[in-house]
């Protein structure tokens, strides 16, 4: 069964394709790429141009969902705030920052109070509704 997604797909292909052959008709076949997703396929002309532009496209693409990997364990991958998913601790430059900062501050003996709105003026700290 065809979904949008694998029309998008197919479709974002034969314009590639298709623009690239544009710009060189003559250039030497190297193949066929064939594509198959949800119930259509696609057979579409791999002219030299072509293939290595979808080469250097495959290869240059960065997922920006991808921080890289741990600096500190070498196999954990990092999440949205650059701490590593496997050991936990924070890379990169905001990673030596903070462990800096930690390092260096105080042991405090006394823990902070916390700083806010004072309670409302009922015993139970509640507004009343």
């Amino acid at each position: 069964m065809s979904t949008p997604h694998s029309a998008d797909v197919l479709a974002a292909l034969r314009d590639f394709v298709a623009r690239l052959d544009g710009l060189d008709p003559a250039a030497p076949l190297v193949g066929e790429l064939v594509v198959r997703l949800g119930d259509g396929t696609e057979r579409l002309p791999l002219r030299l141009p072509v293939a290595r532009a979808l080469t250097e496209a495959l290869r240059g693409y960065h997922d920006p969902r991808d921080r890289g990997s741990c600096a500190h364990c070498a196999t954990g991958r990092l999440d949205d705030d650059f701490v590593c998913r496997d050991c936990g601790i924070v890379n990169g430059l905001f990673g030596r920052t903070v462990a800096a900062f930690v390092a260096a501050a105080p042991e405090d003996p006394e823990p902070a109070q916390p700083r806010g709105i004072a309670p409302a003026g009922r015993p139970d700290g509640t507004l009343g509704d």
